[in-house]
C-alpha cells in the first residue's frame, strides 16, 4: 500500500532545498551560481507557506506567495542586470569583483 503524502514531506523538502541553497551560497564564488541559491532558498520558503496554507485551510499563506512571487521577479529583473554588468567588465567574475561597477 502507498503511504500518502503528508504535510510533513512537503516541509521536510522545502528543509532540505533550502539547506542545499544556503551551503551553495555560502561555499561558491560565481555571482550566478550564488543568484540561483538564492532563488532556491525563497522557492523553499514559498513552499513552507504552501504547505502551512494548507494544513491549516488558510489562503493567507499562498497570498503571501504571491507577493513573494512578485518581488522575485523584480529581484530577478534587477540581479541580473547588475550580473551582466559585472560579465561585461570581466569574463570570470566573482562575487568580489562588485567593486568594478564603481563609477
Amino acid at each position: 500500500m502507498i503511504a500518502a503524502v503528508t504535510g510533513n514531506y512537503y516541509l521536510v523538502l522545502a528543509a532540505l532545498l533550502f539547506t542545499i541553497g544556503a551551503i551553495g551560497l555560502l561555499v561558491r564564488r560565481n555571482v550566478l551560481v550564488m543568484f540561483m541559491c538564492v532563488e532556491l532558498m525563497l522557492n523553499a520558503a514559498n513552499l513552507t507557506f504552501v504547505t502551512f496554507a494548507r494544513m491549516l485551510n488558510d489562503v493567507g499563506g499562498q497570498v503571501i506567495v504571491f507577493f513573494t512571487l512578485v518581488v522575485a521577479a523584480a529581484e530577478v529583473a534587477v540581479g541580473l542586470a547588475i550580473i551582466v554588468a559585472i560579465f561585461r567588465r570581466r569574463q570570470g567574475a566573482t562575487a568580489d569583483d562588485v567593486d568594478v561597477l564603481k563609477g
